[in-house]
């Protein structure tokens, strides 16, 4: 399937009015009913193409589409044709050897791709026994921890399992598992959602460098419209199924012609502006009501599971060390900010406050309760005051559950109401986050709403219980800037109405910038700056803070070439 030079510099790939439709879309005529409907458009060599638009706008369904990986029952019409070749005229070793060596694909959700049971080199070495049995065992070890040096996997990990990576390292590991086969095509699915700006922009320069080099084409599935105009050659707008706009990254920033492509750089821009002009003013501890969490010295270390060999050699066993030695206070009333690049210990930290993991060392005060002196009832008691609100609804949503019956849910675990009560208050919080009509969003399931409707749940979910405190583990990241924006306005208002304090972990600076009033900066397990926001900005003092913050994407920026 090598594709001569004249078809691979012309046209690498070609669309031609792609239209796609799930199984429960298949017996529906109207136009509205297909997931993709009438897309075209072509990838040469070496060219990056951004595929940007709303959730559920078809983006994902898309590059699914591209590798024949739709669902039984999934219904395809039109033509794709990769390299001079019908793709769907592929069948059984053709298709699988296509999906791989020809074009790769990096999904948004590693966890739910990576072998839970399989450790990070059994990954990538079950890859290449498959894809390449001829290499030998030592030549496929050297081809593994190549790439995984790439995408800054440190390599002594690599006989961990998913679970024990932060989601961003995760990221990092189907990255390199979708390069390790030279394929001549990427289809990049929001890989770098989970990613600090940093890492992210490692990546998709390394990304960058593979498509210039290996003349790899790379088609970018984001909601990010900064970062797609920044790495992508031409960019593709998504709506409704639908592509409205394609054109030239410059152009379609500085001159977008769709209603749609003007709302999203219009809401991304809102976003930006609003972070950089106004951002909100930091509380003055000395007029609070005081410290509400309290954190002396918390610690959380894991030690590297050694071999046989190694402990009878007595060689110490590696130590990691996810937090260490974080020390702050959190204010009543106010919003912190935690940010850093993926693995520096932000969510390890937020699991330590809630004791899901207890620390290694360390007290964590709550309301003038050391939790760590805490267990059983009393801890469960606490916890019903610190609330979470998780990157992806998606996973933390009971996907068996009415939407009604996973907000009323905590009520009943924690005795708050009657069954009765618990409808009553879940119907209120449904329309406080404006899911309405409340009695026809109550009997939805999760699938059957977009993903900001499913954020919108999570919170929901987790402000019933009325908590003092809510820890929010990128709460946005997955959703596009016009969703992103409604979220957080909504996250301020509900702050307002129900006395909230929150602790915010982002890797988004300018999120950070436009809801935070001070802002914590976090890297290798260790806080390396804090202060209010507006400062943080304007003058950071530690190196990894202005390395952070000259690696964010600004659209204003990008608009002015």
């Amino acid at each position: 399937m090598s594709p001569t030079p004249e078809v691979s510099d012309a046209k690498l790939l070609q669309v031609d009015q792609l239209k796609i439709a799930y199984g429960q879309q298949r017996s529906q005529s109207a136009t509205s009913q297909w997931a993709v409907n009438q897309v075209s458009f072509q990838l040469g060599a070496g060219e990056r193409l951004g595929l940007v638009g709303e959730s559920g706008c078809g983006k994902s369904t898309i590059g699914r589409g591209l590798m024949r990986l739709l669902p039984p029952g999934a219904r395809l019409e039109g033509q794709i044709n990769f390299a001079g070749t019908s793709v769907l005229s592929l069948t059984g070793k053709d298709l699988q050897r296509f999906r791989g060596e020809e074009i790769a694909l990096v999904f948004q959700d590693p966890m739910t791709r990576l072998n839970p049971l399989l450790t990070v080199k059994k990954h990538c070495l079950e890859t290449l026994k498959v894809h390449r049995p001829e290499l030998s065992a030592a030549a496929a070890q050297a081809k593994v921890l190549e790439m995984l040096r790439a995408v800054n996997i440190p390599v002594e990990r690599w006989t961990q399992y998913p679970h024990e990576f932060s989601g961003g390292m995760r990221q990092r590991v189907a990255i390199a598992l979708a390069l390790l086969l030279d394929p001549k095509m990427l289809i990049a699915d929001e890989p770098t959602t989970s990613l600090d700006v940093t890492v992210a922009a490692q990546i998709l320069k390394e990304m960058t460098r593979l498509c210039e080099q290996r003349r790899m084409g790379l088609l970018l599935i984001s909601h990010d419209l900064a970062l797609v105009s920044e790495y992508c050659d031409r960019v593709a707008v998504m709506y409704q199924g639908e592509m409205v706009e394609l054109g030239p990254a410059q152009d379609i920033l500085s001159h977008p012609q769709h209603p749609y492509t003007q709302s999203l750089l219009q809401a991304a821009l809102h976003l930006q502006t609003n972070a950089a002009e106004a951002p909100p003013a930091a509380p003055d501890p000395a007029t609070e009501d005081g410290v509400l969490l309290r954190l002396q010295n918390v610690q959380q270390h894991y030690t590297l599971d050694t071999n046989f060999v190694s402990r009878l050699l007595s060689q110490e066993a590696k130590v990691i060390k996810a937090v260490d030695g974080i020390t702050l206070n959190l204010y009543t009333g106010e919003t912190l900010g935690l940010v850093g690049e993926s693995g520096c210990g932000k969510s390890t930290l937020s699991r330590t406050i809630l004791q899901l993991v207890r620390p290694t060392a360390g007290t964590v005060q709550f309301d003038n309760l050391d939790l760590t002196e805490l267990a059983g009832r009393p801890l469960r008691q606490c916890r019903r005051q610190i609330q979470m609100i998780f990157q992806d609804p998606r996973a933390c949503l009971n996907p068996r559950m009415k939407i009604g019956q996973s907000v009323a849910e905590p009520l009943l675990i924690h005795e708050l109401a009657t069954p009765a009560e618990a409808e009553k208050q879940m119907h209120t919080m449904l329309e406080r986050v404006g899911l309405t009509p409340t009695t026809e969003y109550a009997q939805r399931f999760p699938s059957d709403i977009s993903g900001g409707q499913q954020q919108r749940v999570a919170i929901a979910r987790a402000l019933i219980t009325q908590p003092k405190l809510v820890i929010c583990d990128e709460p946005v990241s997955m959703l596009d800037a016009s969703i992103q924006t409604q979220v957080l306005e909504l996250m301020q208002s509900l702050k307002d109405d129900f006395h909230l304090t929150y602790l915010f972990i982002t890797h988004d600076l300018w999120v950070a910038r436009f809801f935070c009033d001070r802002i914590a900066v976090m890297n290798q397990g260790k806080i390396v700056e804090i202060g209010p926001t507006q400062e943080i900005f304007t003058n950071p003092q530690h190196p990894y803070t202005q390395t952070l913050l000259g690696a964010a994407p600004l659209l204003a920026r990008l608009q002015n070439g």
